[in-house]
């Protein structure tokens, strides 16, 4: 039964992931080749403890930043106010290392716990074909693979890294585009290590698949592995010590300087490209398969050194982001406010506020997954708290199963869109795009989106009101007689509120925190108002408790949201400057709602940083891959060819949202945007659609890639949405579930052509905050 699911019990956080390790670290099976056992367990202990000290990085790295907006804005309230030589005696005023400490410590973050995530079982693959193999051949593909792709790969990575590290702690390298100047070394010093605990933790993994395929194909495993580790030597001796192993000068010598492999440049990343998606296909994760590609085909297109240089420097730029930084920050704050239970405390008051309206759980469950969007961002955990939350609900009400579910699995979709989404952080940098633009651009399409979902749930309840039946009375709350003018006075004191806040953000008040302080005192009077009018009741009206749980539930995060978000759309801080001080505020929140634990803490911590990795890492290693891929020119071969087909250029632009739309079904959002966005980009800025800059039309196209990939989400046959739901619902069949989830598909695809054809939809907010 749904209600025999708890929500603690799920592991909610990781829709990116294909498959979590069951067992603990350092556990191995009994039955594990005897000297593979100790080799396993030591070094996944290695990795666990790596993972557990890093994941505390991120406690000074949101004080870092939290210190440095709070320093910044008192120097300039007491600059305003006359008390310039105050705040600098006072040590106020912009600091000089928070942005180099807190780009480095965001580095480090995912770099050094690349082994962690590995050992847990967190590095994305696209399973789509390896989960439909049998246990032992899945076990077979994964140790070639490992012994194909991964060691070899891990080893070179290793290699350079090393000497990218060793070059900069000789010469004392210092950053050259910060005030400060820091010396780079430490943070590059993530970068090898990180690097070679993933070659170490390439073992653990390789013993547990000769386990999982049995022993007598492990045994011919174990026969060719002394041959394999040679040829490896000899190989890494070849590419490092050329003068040693002069396997190159044999080639030249034997078959010509360009040898069998004389290929122009572009076809090699046609086969690049070729191999990389065979390879993904196949299920081994994406990061080092790209890594992998990346040395091979840069060798051979180029040269080696070309491609360890564009490694090094790829990855190096990916650490020292400082718009990346925001990744693991609102990732831990949207699982900090999660932990303190807001959603569901929500969900029950809107559920009562609404009790006399049809459909009302469908209304609840779209206003909370609206408003949850902005703090969670991750489809899992929404739907599958939604799921736990209403479904019971839903089924004593009487409620059409179809609909709830797709109802449940659409608004669940909506933080892949709405800011602050991690994908738009992670697609800003992909386009060269501001991701304050993408957020301003997002906004409007998101409130759209879940309209329509509204409409759409609302009138198909008017139409046939079985749909979505009145809750039974002894599930109505207790209300005074006028609860038509308790909902009159609610919503417009929430309108005054939201003006008042936004007011603050736009304009300000002129005096000290104004823009907190007046949407601060507000709230006072309205609590004060409501406790007056509940104890006195004058002519029988007084506000019922219900709306006491629904300002509990909702006005502290959307306060929180609302000045994160709203800080970034401003212009008053940085991505990652609002998501530090979102994550800090989620903590105090969970204080205040005595949540607060440090275990939870903890939890909260590791969760952020194996979801960090996992995207963060992907960054890196599909970084590598494209610049490989674009020094080969195959992206201008492919605009030229698309071009040449004489298609308006209307056309073509939906050939490539029909390409984005099926890719999102076999795969997930972070390879697409990484992976096949930047190869279409050429061709996209290439397409004469009337835009009058070039950055609108990047704008626009990222969304209708966003909302694109928001509808793979809830396209049979993979929709995970569906998956997430069927497990906390299990009496609800999995059929009506994909027969719901395709209505809202449909609501999606209308919301997507109402975009396309409009694109002001998207760029009218950008627009206006400029002016234009």
């Amino acid at each position: 039964m749904a209600e025999e699911v708890l929500p603690e019990e799920l592991d909610i956080t990781d829709e990116l992931i294909a498959e979590r390790r069951a067992e603990e670290p350092g556990q191995t099976p009994e039955d594990m080749t005897p000297w593979q056992r100790p080799i396993t367990a030591t070094i996944d202990v290695i990795n666990l403890w790596a993972g557990r000290l890093i994941c505390v990085l991120m406690v000074p790295l949101i004080l870092a930043i939290v210190y440095e907006v709070f320093s910044r804005n008192m120097f300039a309230v007491l600059t305003q106010n006359g008390m310039n030589e105050q705040a600098i005696a006072w040590g106020f005023g912009p600091t000089l290392w928070v942005y180099d400490i807190s780009r480095m410590l965001g580095g480090v973050l995912f770099m050094a716990a690349a082994g962690y995530a590995l050992m847990r079982g967190v590095h994305i693959r696209a399973d789509f074909l390896y989960r439909n193999w049998s246990d032992r051949t899945q076990a077979t593909v994964d140790a070639v693979l490992y012994l194909a792709f991964y060691i070899p790969a891990m080893l070179f990575f290793t290699w350079v890294s090393t000497e990218y590290w060793l070059k900069a702690f000789v010469s004392g390298e210092q950053a050259s585009d910060s005030t400060w100047a820091p010396l780079l070394w430490p943070a590059r010093l993530a970068m090898p290590v990180g690097a070679f605990l993933l070659l170490l933790q390439g073992f653990p993994e390789l013993f547990r698949a000769f386990h999982k395929m049995g022993k007598t194909r492990e045994e011919k495993f174990l026969r060719v592995l002394p041959f394999y580790f040679v040829a490896l030597l000899i190989v890494t001796g070849a590419v490092f010590f050329p003068d040693v192993v002069p396997i190159a000068d044999w080639w030249t010598a034997a078959f010509g300087r360009e040898g069998l492999l004389s290929v122009d440049k572009p076809i090699i990343g046609l086969i690049m490209l070729a191999v990389m998606l065979f390879a993904i296909f196949v299920g081994f994760p994406i990061s080092f398969t790209l890594i992998f590609l990346g040395f091979v085909f840069g060798t051979w297109g180029a040269n080696f050194k070309l491609a360890t240089f564009l490694m090094t420097l790829q990855t190096n730029s990916v650490m020292l982001s400082d718009q990346l930084v925001a990744v693991p920050l609102f990732i831990f704050m949207g699982i900090v406010m999660e932990q303190a239970g807001l959603m569901e405390r929500l969900f029950q008051a809107v559920q009562m506020m609404m009790s006399r309206t049809r459909g009302a759980l469908f209304i609840a469950v779209l206003f909370v997954s609206t408003i949850f969007a902005a703090a969670t961002g991750i489809v899992g955990a929404s739907v599958t708290i939604l799921g736990i939350m209403a479904a019971r609900t839903m089924n004593k009400s009487g409620y059409d199963v179809r609909l709830a579910a797709g109802t449940i699995t659409a608004g669940g979709t909506l933080g892949i869109l709405i800011p602050p989404s991690i994908m738009l952080i992670v697609m800003g940098p992909v386009l060269e795009v501001p991701v304050t633009d993408l957020f301003r651009a997002a906004i409007i399409p998101g409130v759209l989106l879940a309209g329509l979902y509204l409409l759409y749930a609302l009138g198909r309840c008017w139409i046939n009101p079985n749909l979505g039946p009145i809750l039974p009375p002894e599930d109505q709350p207790e209300t005074s007689r006028f609860y038509l003018l308790e909902v009159i006075l609610v919503m417009a004191s929430l309108i005054v509120l939201i003006w008042l806040i936004t007011r603050g953000i736009t304009t300000g008040y002129g005096f000290f925190f104004g823009a907190l302080i007046v949407p601060l005192a507000w709230i006072g009077v309205m609590y004060a108002v409501y406790a007056w009018l509940h104890n006195a009741k004058p002519g029988g009206f007084y506000f019922s408790d219900l709306w006491y749980e629904f300002f509990m539930g909702l006005v502290p995060p959307t306060v929180l949201i609302a000045f994160a978000l709203g800080s970034i759309l401003a212009g008053w801080a940085t991505p990652a400057e609002a998501s530090a001080c979102g994550a800090f505020g989620a903590v105090l929140l969970s204080m205040l709602y005595r949540k607060f634990t440090i275990p939870g803490l903890y939890d909260a911590l590791i969760k952020s940083l194996e979801i960090t990795v996992l995207i963060m890492f992907l960054v890196a290693a599909s970084n590598f891959f494209g610049a490989v891929f674009s020094n080969l020119g195959t992206p201008k071969m492919l605009t030229e060819l698309l071009l040449a087909l004489d298609m308006p250029p209307v056309l073509i632009l939906m050939l490539i949202m029909a390409l984005i739309f099926l890719l999102g079904w076999p795969l997930e959002w972070v390879p697409i945007v990484l992976i096949i966005v930047p190869i279409l980009i050429p061709t996209v800025t290439s397409l004469d659609l009337g835009f009058e800059s070039q950055n609108d039309l990047l704008i626009w196209f990222a969304i209708l890639v966003a909302v694109n990939l928001q509808t793979a989400w809830l396209s049979p046959p993979v929709a995970l949405s569906a998956y997430f739901l069927k497990g906390v619902v299990p009496e609800w069949d999995l059929r009506d579930i994909y027969l719901g989830m395709m209505q809202f598909m449909v609501i999606q695809l209308i919301g997507l052509i109402l975009i396309f054809v409009f694109p002001q939809i998207a760029l009218w907010l950008p627009n206006y905050i400029y002016g234009n």
